[in-house]
């Protein structure tokens, strides 16, 4: 069985003047504007990278509670930041990176321990497994 959730987009207009919103089946974004000045010059509103950013974050932290749960250990928090690289390349752009960034305070783990366990679930988180580009993970065992 599979589960599937979904997230829509709509666009109007050419791709410097167009605009767009984004939208999640559950509506915690609802009509989000997006365009190119959002995801190119700061302005205002979201953009892809950092929606993929903040899915793979809390992807990543769920998969970390459960590789850690599994080792008979439980975090008292887990705080992930997910960097996303747009890259120009000769045939356009593309997402070649994601670097996360991990803090957590987890009683009772090594830092061996720890370091080993987060890389598991680098590797195994499903949205990890989605990107072909290298992933690189930076943690920090708090406590």
């Amino acid at each position: 069985m599979a589960i599937k959730k979904s997230g829509s987009a709509h666009w109007e207009g050419s791709i410097k003047e167009g605009h767009g919103t984004v939208s999640t089946e559950s509506n915690a974004l609802k009509s989000q504007p997006y365009g190119f000045n959002t995801r190119f010059e700061d302005k205002p509103g979201t953009n892809p990278e950092e929606l993929l950013g903040a899915a793979h974050a809390a992807c990543f932290s769920m998969a970390l509670s459960l590789i850690l749960g599994e080792a008979g250990l439980t975090a008292k928090s887990i705080d992930t930041k997910a960097v996303v690289s747009l890259t120009k390349a000769a045939d356009g752009f593309e997402i070649d990176a994601v670097a996360l960034t991990l803090k957590a305070d987890v009683p009772g783990a090594t830092n061996e321990q720890f370091q080993a366990l987060a890389n598991k679930a680098k590797t195994g988180c499903p949205v990890s497994k989605l990107f072909k580009a290298t992933i690189t993970l930076d943690a920090t065992l708090a406590g």
